[in-house]
Parts: C-alpha cells; structure tokens; sequence
C-alpha cells in the first residue's frame, strides 16, 4: 500500500482527532467534531481514502487521476476516494488533505476555529 504516511500527517495538523468505526471498518478523521477523512476499503477490500473536497476541486481530481473516484458511499459532490494502492503522486495527496482540512475548518465558527488554534499554541 501507498502512502504509509499518511495517517501520521493527517493527525499531525492543528486540533485532529481520529477514532475507528467498528461497523464501516474505518478510520475517521474530525477536525471541531466534524469528519474530513476517512480511510477504509471499498466493497472490493481495496484500500481507499476518502476526503471532504470542494465539488469543482474534486471533480478536477477525479479527471486528472484515474485512481481518484467519487466518494465511496459518500455524498459524490463533496466527497472523493484516492485508492491507496494507486499512483498519484505524494505531494498531490498532501495537497488534497490540507485542502479537506481546510474546508471542514473553515465549515466550523468563528469561535470553534479560534479554540482550535489556541490550543495548539498552548502546547
């Protein structure tokens, strides 16, 4: 599997949290309560990542790399799938996960962003 690293960079960003859904057989990121990926298999057992993504932004992706889909089991709009066995290239992956991050941030209050980033200042 490709991208080995990126659980690790996911909850390396600011206020992340992650938890395992036992009956999706998934691992969930939150940012503020709030998912924006999630990395688990399609129905196949393939392993896939899925992403909270601006609608235009995601169907870009999903024209420029075969292995970036609409999102499994998710709303197709606003969510996409990059199987991790695949070939995109690892500076576009780190891409596509700020720009999800940033989009569930920038969904959260004014307020809740603001706790989010305290609190990395104060450790």
């Amino acid at each position: 599997m490709a991208y080995e690293w990126l659980d690790q960079y996911c909850l390396e960003k600011q206020g992340v949290t992650k938890d395992y859904q036992n009956d999706w057989q998934a691992t969930r990121y939150f940012i503020g309560g709030k998912m924006f990926a999630m990395q688990g298999g399609d129905k196949t057992g393939k392993p896939i990542f899925t992403m909270k993504l601006e609608p235009l932004f995601g169907d870009l992706l999903r024209k420029q790399y075969e292995d970036i889909v609409p999102g499994y089991y998710m709303n197709k709009q606003h969510w996409s799938s990059l199987y991790l066995n695949g070939n995109v290239p690892d500076d576009v992956v780190r891409d596509i996960v700020d720009k999800a991050y940033f989009v569930v941030l920038h969904s959260l209050t004014k307020k809740a962003q603001k706790e989010i980033e305290q609190t990395n200042c104060n450790e």
